[in-house]
């Protein structure tokens, strides 16, 4: 994909239109959002409104017809793009990213249009299981169409928060791949979370709890998921295993949710043990 994004940094015409035609095709509003990344990471943010724009009028097109994902994406990872450009981290850029995805869900932006009454009406006649079992959590007191709400909305909000992460990294390694050969990999390789970092996710995370904004503790634990894949990048490049390792360790962390937690949980130590640095003192 190299030549493409070179193709699409030879001018600003080419970005916007490279960025438009990925945003307006169904399913490739991902390539439109590594674009605009890639134009925000390249030029700054100024330069790169028309490749922005470009992207957003016709996933704004996918939002009046009722799917928001394509232009959510676009505007999340511009503004990420905007932080690791200006910060040069990527745990600030993905803590920002969890509080503008946490706003997202907060504000219904991924509510279905109408709302979730017609679909849960729809699970009640498709399903007599479904029917008794939401007619007793009304019995208990509970909102039905609130809590599907929320659900349908968290879950949107996760997937356009990890599209997001994914097309900003799509793009960064672009960038080292057309300017700086190999520092998307070191980079990468070496990101962790700083106590301070962690401190912050969980305040976020009690803070959702205390003041009844669910959406921050639906997304707070992502920047941790993403130390920990870079972690697991770090080990195998230090150690110079097969690439067919990491293979399988992205098998599992998508068919099984222990490996997720697994992965959190070596994240959350490497915060204070920095395993990265130990097994590199002991190389030297």
């Amino acid at each position: 994909m190299l030549p493409i994004a070179r193709w699409l940094m030879r001018g600003t015409p080419y970005a916007a239109g490279g960025a438009a035609l990925a945003a307006i095709i169904p399913w490739l509003f991902w390539f439109g959002a590594a674009i605009v990344a890639l134009a925000t990471l390249r030029r700054g943010l100024a330069p790169a409104v028309p490749v922005l724009v470009a992207a957003a009028v016709p996933a704004g097109w996918w939002w009046v017809q009722g799917d928001a994902i394509p232009l959510a994406s676009v505007l999340l990872v511009t503004l990420m793009a905007v932080v690791l450009r200006a910060r040069m981290r990527w745990s600030e850029a993905l803590i920002v990213g969890t509080v503008a995805g946490a706003a997202m869900i907060q504000l219904g932006v991924f509510v279905p249009p109408g709302g979730t009454g017609p679909l849960l009406e729809q699970l009640r006649q498709g399903s007599s299981e479904v029917d008794r079992m939401l007619t007793e959590l009304t019995r208990q007191g509970y909102d039905a169409e609130e809590l599907a709400t929320l659900l349908i909305g968290g879950i949107t909000g996760l997937m356009v928060m990890v599209a997001a992460v994914g097309c900003l990294a799509l793009a960064r390694s672009w960038q080292a791949g057309l300017y700086n050969p190999g520092g998307f990999r070191q980079e990468f390789h070496a990101f962790r979370l700083t106590v301070r970092e962690l401190g912050l996710l969980v305040v976020l995370g009690v803070i959702g709890m205390v003041l009844g904004i669910p959406s921050l503790g639906m997304l707070a634990w992502v920047p941790l998921l993403v130390a920990g894949i870079a972690l697991v990048h770090g080990f195998v490049g230090a150690k110079g295993m097969n690439g067919l390792w990491l293979i399988a360790f992205y098998l599992l962390l998508i068919t099984t949710w222990p490996m997720i937690l697994i992965v959190l949980l070596a994240a959350f130590i490497d915060v204070f043990a920095d395993f990265r640095g130990r097994l590199a003192s002991r190389s030297d």
